[in-house]
């Protein structure tokens, strides 16, 4: 019994140390931040460069998890929160099916909110889930996740993950 406690032991902490060392920075000359990736299931499938300061990742695929960087340059004193009131009333609320979660604080590496909705996307059911990460008062940036329902939420911990990694160079 001894060594079936010891071997499950082993393969716990082995399980544990293969996780950590899945994690994968990404960041480039042309961005002004770094994000830890969890998983090597997190592909990227649009690179920042000379022309667009972002990039966007998939978990597999944009129903298991889909997300966009984008750094928001807002009026002086605009909090993160203004700017989750803002977009939920001008562009998210216009969302097929559009319901309305709610904000909560956030705090990493930046602090801010966080806020979630669900909504329609081809007669399935989606979720947002929206990391507003102050960095000074002229800059806020939004790290929009989106995917199905059921699969965005059972990632929900790689999600905090990575917008806790959330660092500017």
């Amino acid at each position: 019994m001894k060594y079936l406690v010891a071997i499950f032991v082993l393969f716990l902490v082995a399980g544990s140390c293969s996780l950590a060392t899945a994690q994968e920075t990404y960041t480039k000359d042309q961005l002004d931040y770094s994000i830890e990736l969890p998983s090597s299931a997190w592909k990227v499938v649009a690179e920042a460069d000379a022309a667009h300061e972002h990039a966007e990742f998939v978990y597999g695929d944009r129903l298991n998890g889909y997300l966009q960087i984008r750094k928001e340059v807002v009026d002086a004193g605009t909090t993160a929160s203004d700017l989750a009131r803002r977009d939920m009333d001008q562009r998210l609320s216009f969302q097929p099916g559009f319901v309305e979660g709610k904000e909560e604080k956030f705090s990493g590496r930046l602090s801010g909110v966080t806020v979630s909705y669900e909504f329609i996307k081809t007669a399935k059911p989606m979720m947002g889930r929206i990391y507003y990460l102050q960095a000074d008062n002229r800059t806020i940036y939004a790290l929009r996740f989106s995917g199905s329902r059921d699969k965005l939420a059972l990632i929900r911990n790689q999600t905090d993950l990575i917008a806790r990694s959330f660092k500017l160079k």
